[in-house]
């Protein structure tokens, strides 16, 4: 019997976003696979050291690289720094984004604006920057992380919610160009997983999101990582243009 393997050994992983939440936990998921991690940050230098030191005293090899993703030349400078430390990036997670409260009616130029260029901009940026160099090699994974907003809609997050959506047409289209060229394009799009921005917003409204979800309780950051993980490897190798819900029922399509 052929079983295709899930391990990622030899493989180089740039995951933008890297240093907190679920990008934290997609870090730790693609090094226990046997992947080299390049770990993104924009800010919070300690925390992303703190991951590539984790993952090298388990046998591992990862480091750290800024970007600010709002920059228009940012992603390609981080991804011929990676190459020149790590190896050609052979998966992609696009997973850095902010999000910020404001209403429609309130909301500046400038909010909306920033939150597009991070959040779907760079997502564009990073990807054409990887895909001459897995062309090259005939094999590469891209996995953009969306949310279970576009889905729900989110009040005083229209611009965050509109910049997730977004990444639904980029996957698609990318997944019908990039496909003869071996490189597989798919969407995660988690529901409340338990990270900083949940613990933020969820105050007083735990009940309420409970019964709007049908396993009653919040994601994992590990459960989002486990399945970017396995998009990453040879078992997901005739899956493109997927959309994979992690959100304990609270979306179903």
């Amino acid at each position: 019997m052929n079983i295709l393997s899930d391990s990622l050994a030899g493989r180089v992983a740039l995951v933008t976003g890297g240093s907190r939440g679920i990008g934290r936990a997609i870090c730790f998921a693609l090094a226990a696979k046997g992947a080299s991690v390049a770990v993104h940050y924009r800010a919070q230098a300690a925390a992303a050291q703190e991951i590539v030191a984790q993952i090298e005293q388990s046998g591992g090899k990862a480091a750290a690289f800024q970007a600010d993703m709002a920059d228009f030349a940012a992603p390609a400078i981080l991804v011929e720094q990676v190459a020149a430390q790590l190896g050609a990036i052979d998966i992609l997670v696009n997973n850095a984004a902010e999000m910020t409260d404001s209403s429609v009616a309130e909301m500046s130029d400038d909010v909306w604006e920033q939150t597009l260029s991070v959040n779907l901009g760079s997502v564009f940026r990073c990807t054409r920057a990887v895909i001459p160099g897995m062309q090259a090699c005939a094999w590469g994974r891209i996995i953009n992380i969306s949310s279970q907003a576009v889905y729900t809609g989110s009040a005083n997050h229209a611009h965050y919610a509109a910049s997730k959506s977004g990444l639904l047409g980029l996957t698609f289209s990318l997944a019908k160009e990039l496909g003869p060229a071996g490189i597989t394009v798919n969407l995660v799009a988690p529901g409340r997983i338990v990270t900083d921005m949940l613990l933020e917003r969820s105050t007083g409204r735990e009940e309420e999101w409970m019964k709007q979800t049908p396993l009653r309780r919040f994601g994992k950051p590990e459960e989002v990582a486990a399945a970017v993980a396995f998009l990453s490897s040879d078992g997901a190798a005739y899956i493109t243009g997927a959309n994979l819900h992690i959100n304990g029922g609270l979306v179903m399509d």
